[in-house]
């Protein structure tokens, strides 16, 4: 799976096994919350002050 700017984190963590080990280690430590099931990548970024584009290249390479 190709992960973009788009991809809800839900489907981040259900499809990269270790899509919670990057996130939680650029910051992203709220990967259970209720709205973590609707919310996009960039969305996320956004609300945590990270960027969107060192968290695609790092999720993706992975």
């Amino acid at each position: 799976m190709i992960i973009t700017k788009d991809t809800l984190i839900k489907d981040i963590v259900d499809s990269k096994v270790n899509a919670i080990q990057i996130l939680m280690g650029n910051g992203m430590g709220c990967i259970g919350c209720p709205s973590s099931q609707f919310e996009t990548l960039e969305q996320a970024c956004e609300i945590h002050g990270l960027s969107v584009e060192k968290l695609l290249d790092e999720l993706n390479q992975n």
